[in-house]
């Protein structure tokens, strides 16, 4: 197949213009370390006509600033040191192997963001249709060298990076198998910060590169915005439950809404159409009802008007 430089091959899926908007539903760690709950997610993602579910990777020794292993915290499993909460929160072969035989039980992609080298070697050993870059992992050259190094297509969020950060990273990865995320990273993020025509803004400076969004908002008018700017994908956090314990709990979408966002989303791409302008057969029967004077009819044979 010749290589199209605008389309990127995820599973057996095409992503980029012209092609449907890939919707994935970000798990991240909102499972709280509870393989049900993860399972959970992944019917409720599926059933919602969701594309893909997406997981959190990460070696917490190697994750975990060493200054901040001793501290502790509160948590739905009592009193624990930081260190203990990553390990507590983090899936292992075990579980990946449950959520892996899960989804290609029920007919959904899933893939994860590494947060380090070592993580992309395990999630490696479960042949991931795509790897996820999370908006602090942006400037990791030795992780973005990694991920080039699979040969699969690399989904890059971009919040809290500046242009030049974002230049850096496209360099290091390749533009040919990457897919640009607009994101701004502020859990839940406020209308003001959300700045919708940087997916735009991506497509000029990116041109043969797919540009989509990752929202962290509440509610799910801004990501529907982003659909009909031109975003070919979409990424938002999942819960079962947002009063749930978690950091992004709050800025996520409950299974109703991952619904609507699916539904509303395949509205807007039928919607947009193909910008040429065309009198529909829906529209005869009023104008031979509503319109006094004909105006001027283009001639068939020369063109001209």
């Amino acid at each position: 197949m010749t290589f199209n430089p605008r389309l990127r091959r995820i599973g057996d899926r095409l992503v980029g213009p012209g092609q449907p908007v890939y919707v994935i539903g970000e798990i991240g760690i909102n499972h709280n370390g509870d393989l049900r709950t993860a399972l959970a997610l992944i019917e409720a993602a599926k059933t919602a006509g969701m594309d893909a579910v997406k997981f959190q990777k990460r070696t917490p020794e190697v994750c975990t600033p060493r200054d901040q292993w001793e501290l502790e915290r509160d948590t739905p499993w009592g009193r624990m040191t930081y260190i203990e909460y990553r390990r507590r929160v983090e899936f292992g072969a075990d579980e990946y192997r449950q959520i892996d035989d899960y989804c290609r039980e029920v007919g959904i992609d899933w893939f994860a963001s590494p947060w380090d080298v070592e993580s992309i070697d395990f999630l490696g050993g479960y042949n991931p249709p795509a790897y996820k870059v999370a908006s602090a992992s942006l400037t990791d050259d030795a992780l973005l060298r990694a991920l080039r190094a699979t040969g699969q297509t690399v989904i890059l969020s971009t919040g809290m990076s500046t242009p030049e950060q974002i230049r850096h990273a496209v360099e290091v990865v390749g533009s040919r198998n990457i897919v640009l995320l607009h994101a701004t990273s502020t859990y839940p993020c406020p209308p003001e910060q959300l700045n919708l025509r940087m997916v735009n803004t991506l497509e000029a400076e990116y041109p043969n590169v797919p540009i989509g969004y990752s929202g962290h908002e509440v509610g799910l008018q801004s990501t529907l915005c982003a659909v009909a700017l031109g975003a070919c994908m979409v990424e938002r956090h999942i819960t079962l439950d947002r009063s749930m314990w978690g950091s992004d709990q709050a800025a996520s979408v409950e299974p109703e809404g991952m619904r609507r966002l699916v539904r509303d989303i395949r509205v807007i791409e039928t919607a947009l159409g193909d910008g040429v302008k065309q009198v529909y057969d829906g529209e005869l029967g009023p104008m031979k009802k509503l319109r006094r004077v004909a105006g001027v009819v283009a001639d068939a044979a020369s063109g001209v008007a």
